[in-house]
């Protein structure tokens, strides 16, 4: 219980939720004792409490009846969801959540022997679409590796390049070792030994990545360490990968992280060689093609722009 806390905090984290909503009995206290039973963060004991009393100012106004908890139907849960969808326009995730924070509490009410049943347990969450995962475009791209050669950082370069053009995730790349690269004037592979799964798979490594990779096994401190890609106090980490990212999030003024340049080597490689899907999951790792599919949707970018040709 969050006493010392002002009304209007008590109020965003579940004490007294409905407020001035008309209620039967107690039922504001039964949503507390919910909140105390569970380990909520605050965030999540705030977006609870928002959640009930949507339901709560819905459910009087269109039932012009005070909420009692006993009296909350399926009807009532699936013209609830289906007003914040079609009514208020609301994100289907926001339905979702709402309709989740319901069903759990109620569930807790059958737990607890307030009520019989719960009346949200048949109703289905709305079904999202979906949707390619986003990467880059080639702008941001080129972006990305001009400034990354007008700082000639050769590492960050071969990093770079490495996501680009395998498609490795960054557990991939901080597990590398030298062993791991093959390298000629003609042509190049690398072994990823320990991808998701502990799964093995070698990849080819086209004329820029070797390039790149080449230019950082020149420059690299020679340390007594297999890793190929060293920080300053060793192997380097997920964790420096990431700051490397955030760092140059900030300088070319678009987030980036090394799952998203993983998603824009697979898009980039279907849009290149004719939506071959075979090839791109035995690079990415994937073991069902259908995981692989999902490159072959189209993201929420590129649905705009086609609804924007649309005219009557």
């Amino acid at each position: 219980m969050l006493s010392n806390s002002s009304p209007e905090d008590r109020l965003n984290s579940g004490d007294n939720v409905f407020g001035t909503i008309p209620v039967a009995g107690d039922e504001a206290g039964l949503f507390t004792l919910f909140l105390d039973a569970h380990d909520l963060a605050p965030n999540s004991r705030r977006a609870f409490a928002q959640d009930m009393r949507k339901f709560a100012q819905w459910f009087t106004a269109a039932n012009r009846e005070p909420l009692a908890m006993k009296r909350v139907t399926v009807r009532d849960i699936t013209d609830f969801r289906d007003q914040l969808r079609r009514g208020q326009g609301q994100a289907v995730a926001t339905v979702n959540r709402a309709i989740v924070t319901i069903r759990r509490f109620f569930g807790w009410l059958v737990d607890q022997g307030h009520i019989a049943s719960n009346p949200a347990k048949p109703v289905k969450e709305l079904k999202r679409q979906a949707l390619a995962p986003k990467g880059l475009d080639r702008s941001q791209v080129r972006k990305l590796l001009r400034e990354v050669e007008l700082r000639q950082d050769t590492r960050l370069s071969a990093i770079f390049n490495l996501f680009l053009f395998t498609g490795c995730r960054v557990g991939d790349l901080v597990n590398l070792e030298m062993t791991d690269l093959m390298i000629s004037e003609r042509t190049g592979s690398v072994v990823f030994r320990n991808g998701k799964g502990n799964k093995q798979r070698s990849v080819p490594l086209p004329l820029p990545a070797r390039h790149a990779l080449q230019s950082w096994l020149e420059s690299r401190p020679p340390l007594a360490s297999p890793n190929v890609f060293l920080g300053e106090r060793g192997p380097l980490t997920d964790r420096g990968v990431r700051n490397l990212c955030d760092k140059y999030s900030a300088i070319c003024g678009f987030k980036l992280h090394p799952h998203l340049l993983r998603h824009t080597m697979a898009h980039q490689f279907l849009a290149d060689n004719q939506n071959d899907l075979v090839s791109l999951a035995q690079i990415l790792g994937h073991e069902n093609l259908n995981t692989t599919a999902q490159y072959t949707k189209r993201t929420q970018d590129q649905l705009g722009e086609v609804s924007d040709r649309l005219s009557y």
